[in-house]
């Protein structure tokens, strides 16, 4: 039986000849949020870099640290709002090590709690002049294999072996030597090369140093320059004056007495900000597990701080909440208004700048004609994706006249200016009440 696939209709024996085509989507997804990432210093784990983070995953099974490591606090803050982590560990330090005779152990990471591993070598009773060999972490047992030969050894998840010869056992051979290094400040750099490529919406560095809080903010704003739009969350860096900037003034106590310092809080605000939809703000947005913060203001000093473009954390009805969700943009100009200060906002406005690149890469970009048609098929796209925005309260008064799209000054360029209307959330209440 003849068939297959056809371009011209010139096929001689009898058959089916079909071609499969994927249906254009109608619609331009309105992008998930939620991915933050951060650079942190760790005492485990793969050393400089990229390593993706799910809200659900057990961190000691891919990290190699409990969540409820005191290490892993800043892990534990970002996960109260964001989806996925894309952690970089900075640091790069020394293995710990044992030897027993020609048996070399070393810790597969750098790193202090490489010193908190044991190996232990003991005879096994059902298989005569063979060993057990136990890696125990932190007390636990995470991995037994059987041998005779070092050479029979093999690497898990924690150790490496390394040596000639026969085993011979050992109660509790301790792993010593561990350091968990230096950071530099071109570890920072380094990890802002790194994370370029990956996609993600939030940045947040826990850092006081200002040369690094100026490296971070150059990289965020080069970023937006080439189209992509993210935020950057630092702590105390309001000469950024920028929309893509938030800063964080203050930090707050957790319910066991874990102090969050203003640095660390950056954690906690990164994840808020990558985890809030489009239509979300993230004002009197209540701070996970937070019973007071760490430095208390008066009102007029909040409301300096508001109009210094401060994230800060207050007391409201008993709970600890970000008292308004901005960034620190504030040389507002007729072209920018204080719109531009308010992170929902803000929000909206790149994922119309994202939304309508990636329909334009996906489905127009090398396939459609610069024609009359092509260039009202290309606004009814767009027509469309400011409508789904809409309909989930992103926007307001969409209508087809704010949309055009022109031929530009080649042939294969288009021009489109567009006018929206964002929403932002409803946040103070000017009421009036008669008495009779």
């Amino acid at each position: 039986m003849a068939g297959g696939t056809w371009e011209k209709q010139n096929k001689i024996r009898p058959g089916a000849y079909i071609n499969f085509k994927s249906k254009k989507q109608a619609i331009t997804p309105i992008g998930e949020r939620g991915i933050a990432t951060m650079p942190l210093e760790l005492p485990w784990g793969p050393e400089k870099q990229i390593l993706t983070l799910y809200a659900d995953d057990d961190l000691s099974k891919v990290l190699g640290i409990n969540i409820a490591d005191e290490s892993a606090l800043l892990i534990r803050e970002v996960f109260k709002r964001a989806k996925i982590l894309l952690l970089y560990r900075l640091n790069e330090g020394t293995k710990a090590t044992a030897t027993l005779d020609g048996l070399t152990v070393n810790a597969k990471y750098t790193g202090t709690k490489g010193n908190n591993i044991t190996v232990v070598i003991q005879n096994n009773i059902d298989v005569p002049g063979s060993f057990e060999i136990i890696t125990m972490f932190e007390g636990n047992k995470v991995d037994k294999q059987l041998g005779k030969a070092i050479s029979d050894l093999k690497a898990n998840s924690y150790v490496e072996f390394k040596g000639t010869g026969e085993l011979k056992a050992a109660a509790g051979l301790p792993l010593t030597g561990g350091e968990n290094g230096t950071v530099t400040n071109q570890n920072y750099t380094d990890y802002l090369a790194a994370i370029e490529p990956c996609e993600f919406h939030t940045v947040g560095i826990s850092t006081k140093d200002p040369a690094i809080k100026a490296v971070a903010t150059t990289f965020i704003k080069r970023l937006k320059e080439d189209g992509r739009q993210v935020q950057l969350v630092l702590e105390n860096y309001l000469e950024a004056d920028s929309e893509n900037v938030i800063s964080v003034k203050n930090g707050v106590v957790l319910s066991d007495g874990t102090p969050v310092p203003s640095d660390k809080a950056v954690a906690f605000v990164t994840g808020a900000t990558a985890g809030a939809n489009i239509n979300q703000s993230n004002t009197y947005a209540v701070y996970n597990g937070a019973i007071d913060v760490d430095v208390k203001y008066t009102n007029r000093e909040i409301e300096e701080a508001l109009a210094n473009g401060e994230i800060v954390f207050t007391i409201s009805n008993g709970r600890v909440v970000i008292e308004q969700d901005i960034n620190t943009f504030k040389t507002f100009t007729s072209d920018k208004g204080k719109d531009y200060r308010k992170n929902r906002v803000v929000r909206t406005l790149f994922e119309v700048n994202n939304g309508i690149r990636l329909l334009w890469e996906t489905n127009y970009i090398g396939k459609g004609n610069n024609s009359d048609d092509g260039r009202n098929l290309f606004k009814k796209d767009v027509i469309k994706f400011l409508e789904r925005l809409q309909g989930i309260g992103a926007l307001e008064n969409v209508v087809p006249e704010d949309v055009e799209v022109l031929s530009g000054s080649d042939k294969d360029s288009v021009i489109s200016r567009i006018g929206i209307q964002p929403v932002d959330a409803m946040e103070k209440l000017y009421m009036d009440v008669e008495v009779e």
